[in-house]
């Protein structure tokens, strides 16, 4: 398939999982004018995005062997490969589609679980790219999310004008390189907003204004996006999802998984992902994940919120 034929890849895209991140990418593709069938496990999920043009479909037989383009955001690997390759969407998606068809899995999953279903798709013919994104639901809904896609140099080419509408991609490397890309990028956003957290805790803790303090280092070395956005949701006290500690705490777990298995020693990551777990077995487990403040408060003598 060339960059010639990408018109009939698009002719109709099976977009899987419409959570807190899947539903507005379905969205900003529905209202770019891509024809888009969406499928959740909560039906009433995928119902939500008519208005933007979006159809929805309960079983998968429905839509026959006509699809060229799937995008994937399921929550784990093990959901990924229960709709990819077993009947838990009505019929296997792998059923559906035809030899240069491609599947992009947008879900944060292991590396292992990447490279494993790429491999079973590529024996059907059907190419396969592990693009996992940065940039929380903000980003989903303003198309500004961080594309980091692991695939063949061409099947990459040919997806890029459809990723645009949600974000920048940018190729990493092959199958895999996507999702550690993704690990480095959570490592990063965990560790940082445990210093974040932190650091507002000793203001306080001190004397200072946290809010003022928050301000002062904005456009300093110690700023950021996670400083910014996090920050302002730490000091307001709104935790309510828009990435949930629960997905952090898996992304932690299977980077240190990985790196213990490469044989690497991560001491900042297991440390954080020892306080997220422990946030996890709390009552706040559904929370987002900047509610890693309120564990960072409760170890204080500021007490618990």
């Amino acid at each position: 398939m060339t960059m010639d034929n990408i018109g009939a890849v698009t002719q109709e895209i099976l977009f899987l999982g419409t959570g807190i991140m899947g539903a507005p990418m379905a969205r900003r593709l529905g209202l770019a004018g891509l024809s888009v069938v969406a499928w959740n496990r909560t039906e009433n999920k995928a119902h939500e995005l008519a208005g933007a043009g979006v159809r929805t479909v309960r079983d998968l037989r429905d839509l026959g062997c006509k699809l060229r383009l799937v995008v994937v955001m399921l929550s784990t690997g093990e959901v990924v490969d229960q709709v990819l390759f077993s009947p838990a969407a009505g019929c296997p998606v792998v059923e559906i589609l035809t030899p240069g068809s491609v599947v992009i899995v947008m879900s944060s999953i292991s590396v292992e679980s990447a490279l494993r279903q790429a491999e079973q798709l590529q024996a059907r013919g059907i190419d396969y790219v592990d693009a996992p994104v940065s940039g929380g639901e903000r980003g989903a809904m303003a198309g500004s999310l961080t594309i980091m896609a692991g695939g063949g140099i061409d099947t990459c080419q040919r997806i890029q004008p459809i990723l645009a509408h949600l974000g920048t991609m940018t190729r990493v490397g092959a199958v895999g390189s996507g999702q550690l890309s993704k690990l480095a990028n959570q490592l990063i956003v965990g560790i940082s907003i445990g210093a974040v957290a932190e650091a507002l805790v000793l203001a306080e803790l001190g004397g200072a204004d946290p809010r003022a303090v928050c301000n002062a280092l904005q456009g300093g070395f110690a700023d950021s996006t996670v400083l910014r956005q996090h920050g302002a949701r730490m000091l307001d006290g709104r935790f309510d999802p828009g990435a949930h500690c629960t997905t952090q705490l898996k992304d932690l777990s299977t980077a240190l998984a990985l790196g213990s298995k490469l044989g690497g020693n991560f001491p900042l990551l297991t440390l954080c992902t020892e306080l997220y777990a422990t946030l996890c077995r709390s009552n706040r487990q559904s929370l987002d994940h900047s509610a890693l403040y309120l564990e960072a408060r409760d170890r204080t003598p500021l007490g618990s919120s």
